[in-house]
């Protein structure tokens, strides 16, 4: 279905507890909150749901299993009952002796499971001791609007972002479990370069020098979490009508599209003997 109306997203700076019982009402907490901001979906951060490894799992072998999907199984219905899209950063369980995947679910308003997106690019920790790498992007459309998924490191990757660009995605759903400063000029560097939107969702982390916010196609922040550390919600808009990313979106966005293919290059180069030998200076 087109968008006729911009778009409402919630980006969730969100407490991660190592009970994954607490970690799910926080989380339908928020789901709640976003609803009522008038949000179409809600995104969270790496581990939202599970915890993410070495800060709250530190052994694969004393996870419940079981309570993370009954919780999974209550976000899913809350998703329903909302009628709200819900991204949230959860561990996926392989058959052991396979170790698990870091991953995305993102669950329809209907609260069904749309599809999920484990993360690629893993660390060399999480390679050598923690997760298995999963090996496709993933896209998905809500109303009109294509939404893609990356996680924490993968943001040190702008080819990922840049074939995400070219699968056509308008807005980058990036989630974190870490407070470090860069991921907000990579991520604000790859919404202008790609001129899509970017939701960078982070945990609440004391003392934190990062914050949750949402980044427009110009690269400039839309909103964000004034509080660091806090847990909170800021929610912005997806406007592809919107006069302010006129130039982003539909100038610049298609004109940076075809300037990669090659194609606008290749018919304006010209054979010139002389100047074809490149170390020699021009003739007069």
């Amino acid at each position: 279905m087109p968008m006729e109306t911009p778009f409402r997203i919630a980006t969730a700076q969100s407490g991660i507890t190592p009970d994954v019982r607490e970690n799910g009402r926080r989380v339908r907490d928020m789901m709640s909150a976003a609803k009522s901001m008038g949000c179409r979906l809600v995104h969270f951060p790496e581990g939202a749901l599970s915890g993410y490894v070495k800060s709250q799992v530190h052994d694969w072998t004393a996870v419940d299993w079981r309570a993370l999907r009954e919780e999974l199984d209550a976000v899913s219905e809350h998703a329903a009952r909302l009628g709200l899209w819900t991204v949230i950063g959860c561990n996926h369980r392989l058959q052991p002796p396979n170790r698990p995947y870091n991953s995305l679910y993102v669950i329809s308003n209907e609260g069904k499971l749309a599809g999920r997106y484990d993360k690629r690019m893993c660390s060399n920790a999480e390679l050598n001791d923690w997760y298995t790498p999963g090996a496709e992007a993933f896209v998905f459309d809500v109303d009109g609007v294509r939404f893609g998924a990356a996680l924490c490191i993968e943001v040190h990757f702008p080819e990922l972002f840049i074939d995400y660009g070219r699968r056509g995605v308008e807005c980058m759903l990036f989630s974190a479990y870490s407070d470090d400063p860069i991921h907000e000029l990579l991520s604000r560097a790859h919404a202008a370069a790609n001129n899509f939107w970017v939701s960078l969702s982070i945990p609440a982390l004391p003392g934190n020098r990062l914050s949750a916010g949402f980044i427009g196609p110009d690269g400039y922040w839309l909103a964000r979490a004034g509080t660091k550390g806090a847990e909170l919600l800021v929610h912005g808009e997806i406007n592809k009508k919107s006069s302010q990313f006129d130039i982003a979106i539909n100038k610049a966005r298609p004109w940076r599209a075809a300037a990669r293919s090659g194609a606008i290059y290749a018919e304006r180069r010209v054979a010139d003997t002389p100047s074809d030998d490149r170390m020699s200076f021009f003739t007069v």
